[in-house]
């Protein structure tokens, strides 16, 4: 196994995980900035306000998601591990 086939492991491994969890970190991120929104607008300056909605929001996404997640995930290891003979040599 040379560097360059470790180098493209590491890089779709790495961009796997950017795509699986960008979503999940989109969803946190639109439903953090509408509380903060609605936080201006309404003058409260409660701290804890936006917990509960981003944990709400990404158990929900993670819902939806998660099928999506699991199958590209599953699909790179199954790729992985069919050329693992080839990864030895």
């Amino acid at each position: 196994m040379t560097i360059d086939e470790v180098t493209a492991i590491a890089s779709t491994a790495l961009f796997l995980v950017i795509k699986v969890s960008a979503p999940i970190l989109l969803v946190s991120l639109i439903v953090g900035l509408i509380i903060s929104i609605f936080q201006t607008v309404t003058s409260i300056q409660e701290q804890t306000l936006t917990f509960v909605p981003k944990i709400i929001a990404v158990f929900l996404a993670l819902i939806v998601l998660g099928n999506w997640m699991l199958t590209e995930m599953s699909g790179f290891m199954t790729t992985l591990w069919s050329d693992f003979s080839h990864y030895v040599r």
